[in-house]
């Protein structure tokens, strides 16, 4: 059977639309700031699915396991895990902008800035504290919960859910299987979606690029650098050595996802690739229901590359606008980041509302500072959803490597070698 040419896969389209957005924003800038309603849209459409089909793939994951017991175990493992290896993603953050400097030298004054553009970020910040926290992750109603971008209330909603099917017998077999039916029609609207993501790529980068200039994006170039920097030591050293400890190869998972990582790289969301990535690592050998308790949770719990952005983000923004934090406001900027870190998924923009949320609780950093990630954000949020979506990938197969459940042999012949 010939293999179709090329440029007709999907994430070559993605990289080409890039590039081509690009020359159009720099070249052309009034076309590309055009442009920018084309990239939103794309976006918009995304997040449209996200809710339900979290809460699909996760009810179905936790009604199919059938042992309570069983799925009380596997969630607190994967919590755990989740947990341990944000914290390090947060410390590895503060650690990268504490000996890479990235805001030094820019000297910015706060009163400079346009604290009009990041109105829109900060209006969206809710207290930090973790009692209020917990309190927002409860819906007002069933559906509200599917209305905002809060996914731990989705999150809460599936785990009630499976719960109680569960414990209907055959009549929750029947739930069960209506539910499966139901994520495939929400898993077609998405691969509909996704067809449109070179278009998405093209107006984003068109704007982004005719928006902020080359030259503005070059003065902060280092701080891009060392997000990117610090995200592959983070892949690479923890997540390796965590796929180690486990007994496979992290460089060849990478190269079996790599037609989802390059179509998460130019529409810097990781919520597009969310069917493929489930059939992707159930291909590897996973169990459904792990698979399907697992992966979804990660959107919530486990975004490492959000992660360190956060930290990295707030202490960038201290050295820029000259602000020296002591080592006690450093842990508590660590300890804030660890709250606001919960509870989003990996749409653009999750992430630079959760840095706008811990400034709030340090005044002593101009909340206006923000306005120096936007020019680059879109940059970095690719290297943000990168990051997220192999973690959550080498999330579920360690988890199911823990319950004894992965298939070794067939992951190895998968993925082509030990």
């Amino acid at each position: 059977m010939a293999r179709r040419p090329w440029y007709r896969d999907l994430y070559a389209q993605v990289l080409a639309a890039i590039a081509l957005g690009v020359l159009v924003g720099h070249f052309f800038p009034h076309a590309g700031l055009a442009l920018r309603p084309v990239g939103e849209a794309f976006i918009s459409l995304i997040k449209m699915m996200i809710g339900p089909v979290i809460f699909l793939v996760l009810v179905q994951g936790i009604a199919s396991m059938g042992d309570m017991k069983k799925v009380g175990r596997v969630g607190v493992k994967t919590l755990l895990y989740f947990e341990v290896l944000s914290v390090m993603a947060l410390l590895l953050g503060m650690a990268a902008a504490e000996l890479g400097h990235p805001g030094r030298g820019l000297n910015i004054d706060p009163a400079t800035l346009d604290a009009k553009a990041v109105a829109g970020y900060v209006g969206h910040v809710k207290d930090t504290g973790l009692v209020a926290q917990l309190l927002d992750s409860i819906p007002r109603t069933f559906l509200s919960a599917f209305v905002h971008d809060n996914f731990l209330q989705v999150v809460l909603l599936a785990l009630l859910s499976g719960f109680a099917i569960s414990k209907m017998g055959a009549a929750g077999a029947g739930v069960t299987d209506a539910l499966g039916v139901a994520a495939k029609v929400c898993f077609g609207i998405i691969r509909m979606i996704v067809k449109l993501a070179p278009v998405g790529a093209f107006g984003a980068m068109a704007y982004t690029v005719a928006r902020y200039d080359l030259a503005s994006l070059a003065n902060l170039a280092k701080l891009v650098a060392t997000l990117y920097i610090t995200s592959a030591t983070f892949v690479g050293v923890i997540l390796g050595g965590v796929c180690l400890l486990a007994g496979f190869s992290l460089p060849r998972l990478i190269l079996y996802l790599k037609e989802e990582l390059l179509i998460v790289l130019g529409t810097s969301t990781s919520e597009v690739v969310i069917p493929d990535m489930l059939r992707k690592l159930e291909g590897l050998g996973a169990p459904r229901p792990i698979v399907g308790l697992v992966f979804p949770m990660g959107y919530s719990f486990n975004a490492d590359g959000a992660n360190i952005y956060i930290t990295l983000a707030v202490l960038f923004l201290a050295q820029a606008t000259n602000v020296h934090l002591t080592m006690g406001q450093e842990v508590r900027v660590l300890v804030f980041a660890m709250i606001a870190a919960t509870g989003g998924a990996g749409v653009p923009g999750g992430a630079f509302v959760k840095v706008a949320a811990v400034l709030t609780v340090f005044p002593e950093i101009p909340v206006q500072a923000l306005a120096l990630l936007l020019a680059v954000d879109k940059f970095m949020s690719e290297c943000r959803a990168l990051t997220n979506v192999i973690g959550n990938a080498v999330a579920t197969i360690v988890i199911s490597r823990w319950e004894g459940e992965m298939d070794m042999e067939k992951m190895r012949e998968v993925m082509g070698g030990g």
